[in-house]
């Protein structure tokens, strides 16, 4: 496999052992709504992810199995989304983590991880290929129904709720709200399940960057003030990880643009 672009920030602050990851590990995956793993190997696969090692926990987590397969989604999902340069080899990453998370719901289908990486990957290979494009193969209500999943197998998953209100917002601002109803999608839920998400995780830089541009997308300009007001705040979070430092500077570019 060829090695992947290398997490570019200091993550010196982002080096766990597993005592001091299971101390923080609440607030870590506030977002998620992951339990405290019961296998040392799946342990050692999320200090890689937490310390910006992504290929790493990729690799940990598929040599774990079991819930060490959730480590190796979300490793690869997330450097896909961020640190991939290739728009190719990040299409094709999202689709294999929607293909290992496929075969993860048929081994666990009470596993809300399964459902949920399934539908971050297909939505952000939905992105790539086109919003437009992507509801026109059907891809639409699978993501909405896997993110349904989550939420109904893990009502906390602050993370879900963002994504199926990005789900509502981003397929009504490029199809409009006629044709948005027929894919599931209207201005209310979409509203709804980002002050959700805010409610259950309201620390989250991707929360607020997320519910910042789901306003303008649902309410336009007369949300503005509202979602600078929402990168602010998330330019000023902490992060905790690597994933939250790549957040908090998504948050500052918007800013600065």
């Amino acid at each position: 496999m060829a090695k992947w672009t290398a997490f570019p920030h200091d993550n010196s602050a982002f080096q766990y052992s597993a005592a001091s990851l299971k101390k923080h590990w609440a607030r870590l995956h506030a977002g998620d709504a992951e339990p405290w793993p019961k296998d040392a190997a799946v342990v050692e696969a999320w200090i890689h992810f937490h310390a910006g090692d992504f290929q790493k926990a990729y690799e940990a987590g598929l040599a774990a199995g079991g819930a060490g397969i959730t480590v190796a989604n979300k490793a690869q999902a997330i450097y896909a989304n961020y640190l991939e340069k290739k728009e190719k080899t990040k299409l094709e990453m999202f689709l294999e983590v929607a293909e290992r998370a496929d075969a993860q719901q048929q081994e666990e289908p009470k596993n809300p991880a399964a459902y949920y990486w399934q539908a971050y990957a297909i939505g952000r290979y939905g992105q790539g290929i086109s919003v437009a494009k992507a509801l026109a193969q059907g891809l639409g209500s699978k993501v909405k129904n896997a993110l349904e999943k989550t939420i109904e197998l893990a009502p906390k998953h602050a993370d879900a709720h963002i994504a199926l209100g990005a789900f509502h917002a981003e397929v009504i601002d490029k199809v409009g709200k006629l044709l948005g109803k027929t894919q599931g999608a209207d201005t209310a839920t979409g509203l709804k399940m980002f002050e959700q998400a805010i409610k259950l995780n309201p620390s989250s830089a991707i929360a607020m960057i997320e519910r910042a541009n789901g306003l303008v997308m649902l309410e336009g300009d007369k949300r503005m003030k509202e979602a600078e007001s929402l990168y602010a705040d998330a330019a000023a979070c902490e992060p905790m990880d690597a994933m939250e430092c790549l957040d908090v500077e998504m948050a500052r570019e918007e800013l600065e643009d």
